[in-house]
């Protein structure tokens, strides 16, 4: 063991002092490999380099000149053998103050350390939970018909005809500002369908009514806040030429349309049947969601606790981890999206830190609310999540407990579980009421 002694003092707020002294031999044997370290380096005449005495090294520099390299290799150890032992839990990195050292004495040091904030519940039982309707309609079953419909859609090339809205259009264009052509303002055999909203407010709209072949001046104003400062709020003019017209053909809904939809159904009537399921199936996970998330944020709105600023920046920095893995699945990087966004790194920290900080207080009421109840997470739950995440990933459980061991082992898992097992609590000891009327007008505007 490296701290002889460690001695925490809470001090204002969510910080305090941790004291700890290290042996004077732990420190001597601290100073034996600082030696062999920093010998290597040392070159003094009529020595080899690395091979002056330990004696002569410490005549020439003095031995207070390994002090800090020996503070370096036993602090951390000392540090984390600490924590343990107070059972604190620090959220950020600590402030460092060496007290006293010298050769021969137990090393002393005081760390300035910010913890995870004491969490004063509120109301967290009996919490109400508006209903939610499972109930899917002919309207609904319909609506995913007609989305399977347009997926199967193709584009027919229109011979004779106006651009109407829904058409995709081929066409070769060319921007001007002040007569002069402008950067990114010109393509050619480009395609474009009228009504995506795709290019600047007035253009799609000017396409409509073309003809193939047909060439037109198209005038448009570039909104204030367009990304491109050079070009925000100008008039510009564009030279449009019209090659083709593509319209959207829609298949029949039959048993062929089924058959081409689904290969595991012969009819179209078991589609229908099949997509009802569906519909069914997700209105009862919308409802298994909205039943956590009402409970979650409702005893986090009810519980009081003053959040480090750490904790706030540590789940942005994860958030704009998580966004930087969405973007790079759709193929697009982070300084693409601040280009294309105007905006940079502190910006986008900026629009995560109220999620942030509603996200670190839901996590720290429901450790809360899991410690007021004695919820825990055991073995048998960990084997439990282990089966069920080899079913999901068709990966061998095995396999999966190898790479959570890799990542520090199941402890994060059994944490996780005992997190959901807090929120099981939660929705077990919620009370559903009738959905107020406000509510109903926005689901049906919803709709």
């Amino acid at each position: 063991m490296s701290a002889e002694n460690a001695n925490w003092e809470k001090q204002e707020g969510n910080q305090g002092v941790l004291t700890i002294e290290v042996d004077s031999e732990k420190f001597e044997e601290a100073l034996d490999q600082a030696f062999q370290k920093v010998r290597k380096q040392v070159d003094i005449p009529g020595f080899r380099k690395g091979k002056v005495p330990r004696k002569l090294f410490e005549q020439r520099f003095g031995v207070e000149s390994l002090y800090q390299d020996a503070v370096d290799i036993v602090l951390p150890d000392a540090y984390s053998e600490a924590v343990q032992e107070t059972q604190i839990e620090p959220v950020d990195q600590p402030d460092i103050d060496i007290e006293e050292i010298e050769r021969g004495k137990n090393l002393v040091f005081k760390a300035t350390v910010t913890v995870k904030p004491e969490v004063e519940l509120g109301q967290y039982k009996e919490l109400e939970v508006e209903e939610f309707d499972t109930s899917v309609s002919e309207e609904d079953v319909q609506a995913e018909l007609d989305k399977l419909k347009e997926q199967q859609a193709e584009l027919v090339v229109v011979e004779d005809g106006e651009v109407q809205d829904g058409d995709t259009v081929v066409m070769d264009f060319k921007g001007y500002v002040d007569g002069e052509a402008f950067e990114g303002g010109e393509a050619e055999n480009y395609s474009l369908e009228i009504g995506s909203g795709q290019f600047i407010p007035g253009f799609e709209e000017q396409i409509t009514g073309m003809t193939p072949g047909e060439e037109r001046d198209i005038t448009i104003t570039f909104p204030e806040e367009y990304h491109s400062e050079e070009l925000s709020g100008k008039e510009a003019v564009f030279s449009v030429k019209l090659h083709d017209i593509k319209r959207k053909e829609l298949p029949e809904m039959d048993d062929e349309f089924a058959k081409d939809v689904d290969e595991d159904v012969e009819t179209f009537d078991e589609l229908k049947k099949k997509q009802e399921d569906k519909l069914k199936h997700d209105k009862e996970h919308e409802k298994e969601h909205h039943e956590r998330d009402t409970v979650v944020e409702k005893a986090a709105e009810n519980a009081s606790a003053d959040i480090p600023d750490a904790m706030i920046s540590s789940e942005s920095d994860r958030m704009m981890q998580e966004f930087d893995q969405r973007l790079q699945s759709q193929g697009m990087s982070l300084d693409m999206y601040y280009q294309v966004a105007g905006t940079d790194e502190e910006g986008m920290k900026e629009q995560f830190k109220g999620e942030a900080e509603k996200r670190v207080k839901m996590n720290l009421t429901l450790e809360a609310v899991a410690e007021a109840e004695n919820v825990e997470a055991d073995d048998d739950d960990v084997e439990k999540e282990l089966d069920k995440m080899a079913g999901t990933y068709q990966r061998d459980k095995e396999e999966i407990r190898q790479l959570l061991a890799m990542q520090g082992g199941t402890d994060a898992l059994k944490d996780d579980l005992k997190i959901q097992k807090a929120i099981d609590f939660l929705v077990e000891n919620s009370k559903t009421v009738p959905k107020s009327e406000e509510n109903e007008s926005e689901a049906e505007e919803n709709e």
